[in-house]
């Protein structure tokens, strides 16, 4: 049986599709690759199991779509997989109706977090012939394959068609045993496709691990993981585990750089074993680590400890810095404590990285502003390093999306308009304005202050490039919310 893991070209003057592995999709007029982990656990699996696997990432690749079109139809596998999230979930279905009528034996899923919420839209709006739903599609699609293959009994958290018929297997299983995966096939899933396309890194060529699923907190509202990790349901993979694969990363791939994508990167015992293993194994001499943390998360040792393992690149997520905005958003964290992990973990000589977000339908142009000028200040007094600012989108199957239709903030539930170029609720801050807010938060940056510090700090041409890098990532991203015609 020939399974083909396929993310098809999707062409815009938006720009560059950043759909694998995305917790927030958007499109990128500078392009970022995310090496996409569990569809490479599905494809490594898969591929121990027997089954003749292709690694389709037409969007990585940089191929028009009648290119992978063609080169589709030439293979002719007997499944294709497609991940997908909510703003391109009507291409996706356009192009599954497609190649059914070119490829009327091919069995075609749809995964991700848009379906898992939403699957029966999915069965009716396109012919697709099965949804996997839940974020551990890696296991499930070696599941549904082999019940295929060998005729049997669908496994739990499928939706199908039975003649004309809608049907579904019932709750989908978080249970898994993640050690129980092979260690990914970096050749097979073509990881250097993501080798460098990525502002998480400094020192290239880098690359993903993904120690946990998905994060620990796992509450946060509007989180499009959340639907497919609860964070009652938080598991990972074993601190030695993970230390095998950096070697490998290390001695067969030459890797430079890891970031681990975990929506937050495991503590307390794991965390220790594990970093007390980087520098016992040696390899904090050889690589450098980055990963996702919480507000609050650790303390000053944890944060020291980090530091002594080589990680470098500290993704932090804030979203906001009204009070009223977290215990909306559930994050489970004090606006006091936010301006405190930021010096713990420079302290430890880390690089803090922020996420913010701005368009919340209940939060002020003022209060909006109070999260920009934090940011401002955080840059000033060099207390982080880097940011991403996003404009806040309310995804299908989240609570923060049940809220919305809830309470009538929707502007439309036309989800091709969910891609973070326009706000898409009621809120003080209409889209162009939070255009302009999202704009400033990276401007934030730009002060001669910021810019001269880092300047001061380099040292080498890993610094230089990496500088130069940044800067037009910055750029890019003022690009991707400059004003647009709708619909553009």
């Amino acid at each position: 049986m020939k399974v083909s893991i396929s993310y098809p070209p999707l062409e815009s003057p938006k720009g560059v599709a950043l759909l694998a592995q995305n917790r927030q999709f958007q499109w990128f007029n500078n392009p970022t690759y995310i090496y996409p982990m569990v569809p490479a656990y599905a494809a490594t699996l898969l591929k121990s199991k027997g089954f003749e696997v292709i690694w389709d990432d037409g969007i990585s690749e940089g191929i028009s779509y009648e290119a992978w079109k063609e080169r589709i139809l030439a293979a002719k596998p007997d499944l294709v997989a497609m991940d997908s999230k909510t703003p391109v979930i009507k291409r996706h279905w356009a192009i599954v109706a497609e190649m059914k009528a070119l490829l009327p034996q091919t069995k075609f899923v749809l995964m991700g977090d848009h379906v898992t919420g939403m699957p029966e839209e999915t069965m009716a709006a396109c012919p697709v012939d099965f949804v996997v739903t839940g974020g551990d599609f890696d296991f499930l699609l070696e599941a549904l394959c082999s019940a295929l293959a060998n005729q049997t009994a669908l496994p739990g958290g499928v939706w199908y068609r039975q003649g004309a018929e809608v049907k579904n297997t019932g709750p989908h299983n978080l249970d898994w045993d993640l050690d129980s995966l092979p260690l990914v096939d970096r050749d097979l899933t073509r990881w250097d496709l993501y080798s460098e396309k990525n502002g998480n890194y400094k020192f290239l060529p880098g690359t993903y691990t993904m120690a946990g699923r998905d994060c620990w907190w796992g509450k946060c509202t509007f989180c499009s993981w959340t639907t497919l990790f609860p964070g009652q349901k938080f598991k990972a993979v074993s601190p030695k585990r993970l230390l095998d694969e950096v070697g490998q990363l290390i001695e067969k791939y030459g890797v430079r750089e890891i970031f681990d994508d975990s929506g937050c990167f495991p503590r307390g015992a794991w965390l220790k074993e594990f970093c007390e293993g980087m520098v016992e194994r040696g390899y904090h001499k050889k690589v450098v680590m980055g990963c996702n943390m919480r507000v609050g998360a650790l303390n000053q040792e944890e944060w020291h400890l980090l530091k002594k393992a080589n990680f470098r690149f500290i993704l932090i997520g804030l979203e906001s810095m009204n009070q009223a905005t977290l215990n909306r958003l559930a994050k489970g964290i004090k606006v006091e404590e936010i301006e405190e992990t930021m010096i713990m973990a420079k302290k430890a000589g880390l690089e803090p990285h922020i996420t913010t977000m701005v368009g919340y339908p209940w939060e002020t142009k003022a209060e909006a502003t109070q999260t920009i000028e934090f940011a401002r200040s955080m840059f000033l007094k060099g207390y982080i390093d880097s940011l991403q600012a996003t404009i806040v989108v309310p995804y299908p199957g989240t609570p923060l999306f049940d809220e919305a239709r809830k309470n009538g903030w929707l502007l439309t539930e036309d989800w091709d308009r969910y891609d973070m170029r326009e706000s898409v609720w009621r809120s003080e801050v209409g889209t162009e304005e939070v255009k302009v807010f999202t704009q400033q938060l990276y401007k934030a940056a730009l002060s001669p202050t910021f810019i001269l510090r880092k300047i001061s700090k380099v040292r080498s041409l890993d610094d230089l490039s990496f500088l130069a890098r940044a800067g037009m990532k910055v750029l890019g991203h003022l690009k991707d919310f400059s004003s647009l015609k709708k619909g553009a």
